[in-house]
């Protein structure tokens, strides 16, 4: 469980990232990169959720 949080953690970041080139490149971030976002924090603290609570 703890390495799939790890990788859940990286897509994260790497999601984040790829949305500050857009930003710095001077593009509109598309509204469904949003929910993306949304979906991807909800995931991650569903894990760590399920996981402090199977501990």
């Amino acid at each position: 469980m703890f390495y799939f949080l790890i990788v859940i953690a990286v897509l994260l970041l790497g999601y984040a990232a790829i949305l500050i080139s857009f930003v710095r490149s001077g593009r509109k971030i598309p509204s469904a990169a949003y929910l993306g976002l949304a979906a991807l924090n909800g995931l991650i603290l569903a894990a760590v959720l399920a996981w402090a609570v199977s501990r």
